[in-house]
């Protein structure tokens, strides 16, 4: 009877233990089950990793089974609240209750913004929300990532100036199931810095049968202008599968056009409006000016002189007649024609005259 009183002690004080190691992980409670649109719940967590980021959300169509079917779009993200746990990965956080755009039953859903994911629902009755039963579950095939994730492919010219960057998501997925996966629909979300993923729908065209695997390509791509850290996310039937970081260059073409654009617009500017001041401005009188190229005067004609009568003094003149004497002028003749070029040199030929009357 003693050792079955100690056994049973002992069983007694190994239950609470038990009860820690079954909840070993992230833990999520609430300070209250059922809450209306305006009133708020204080959320408490345990189990999570010290200085972690977190995300609280309330959100629609989601069991703790199941998670969040279609993602943080069935979630109130305007109304979300941020949350770092503390030393020993515990938190306690007050968080408005907002009607998710979805139906219920809802959660409040606690994930990591950054590093391993992990979550952890609660569940949350909004009062004067509608319900509606949760889509029929997916049986026979389970997709499963069976090697890690990457991003190929890189930017272009017009990345460079500002276009949308784009990769591809390149992933082997497996199906661990017992029936086919025919043209499976993922769920890919980008998340810049710490806010909360954006996600799109991204259908793989094929099938996989059971047990066999495939490499899956899925595209990415950002708004246009975007730069930074960012976070691709993969998601099927609801549950997280991977994350992939990626940093995105600046568009540097953009801010070279701008610095371009405040250097040639003022400067075509001042070009305008001194063509403007120079065409309104009064046009001055032209000064006079000093000096002026004359046009010469004609040169007046002179008519050749008449030979003297032979009984003038001029006509006794030895050996020249009139206007033919060495280095003087001569004089053109009388029909006009130009005057021969003469050639005082002591060995030109002279016509010998008489001296004068006998």
């Amino acid at each position: 009877m003693r050792r079955i009183a100690v056994l049973a002690v002992a069983v007694l004080l190994l239950l609470p233990l038990a009860g820690v190691a079954a909840a070993d992980g992230p833990v999520v409670r609430l300070s209250a089950a059922q809450a209306g649109t305006g009133g708020s719940v204080t959320v408490h967590g345990s189990g999570w990793r010290p200085r972690t980021l977190l995300m609280l959300l309330v959100c629609g169509r989601a069991t703790p089974s199941r998670g969040v079917i279609g993602g943080t779009n069935s979630c109130a993200n305007a109304d979300g609240r941020a949350v770092t746990t503390d030393a020993r990965g515990a938190f306690a956080k007050k968080l408005p209750v907002a009607e998710p755009p979805v139906p219920c039953p809802c959660v409040v859903h606690v994930a990591t913004v950054t590093g391993t994911p992990a979550q952890a629902d609660a569940v949350l009755d909004v009062a004067g929300h509608p319900v509606a039963p949760l889509p029929a579950e997916p049986s026979g095939g389970r997709l499963s990532i069976l090697s890690d994730t990457r991003l190929t492919g890189s930017g272009s010219l017009l990345t460079w100036f500002g276009a949308p960057p784009g990769r591809t998501l390149v992933f082997t997925a497996g199906n661990l199931g017992t029936t086919p996966v025919k043209d499976p629909v993922f769920q890919v979300g980008t998340a810049h810095g710490v806010f909360a993923p954006q996600w799109d729908d991204r259908q793989w065209h094929g099938t996989l049968a059971p047990g066999k695997k495939a490499q899956i390509e899925l595209p990415v791509e950002l708004s246009a202008g975007a730069h930074g850290d960012y976070s691709v996310s993969l998601k099927y039937g609801g549950k997280l599968l991977a994350e992939q970081p990626w940093g995105v260059g600046r568009p540097w073409g953009v801010t070279l056009f701008w610095i371009l654009l405040c250097l040639v617009v003022p400067a075509a500017l001042f070009r305008a409006g001194m063509a403007v001041v120079d065409r309104v401005r009064p046009r001055r009188p032209a000064a006079p000016s000093r000096f002026r190229l004359t046009r010469p005067a004609p040169r007046a004609r002179t008519r050749p002189s008449k030979p003297p009568p032979p009984d003038s003094p001029a006509a006794a003149l030895p050996w020249f007649a009139p206007g033919e004497a060495p280095g003087g002028p001569r004089s053109a003749p009388h029909d006009g024609s130009p005057t021969r070029p003469h050639d005082d040199g002591p060995t030109s030929r002279t016509t010998p005259t008489r001296k004068g009357p006998m």
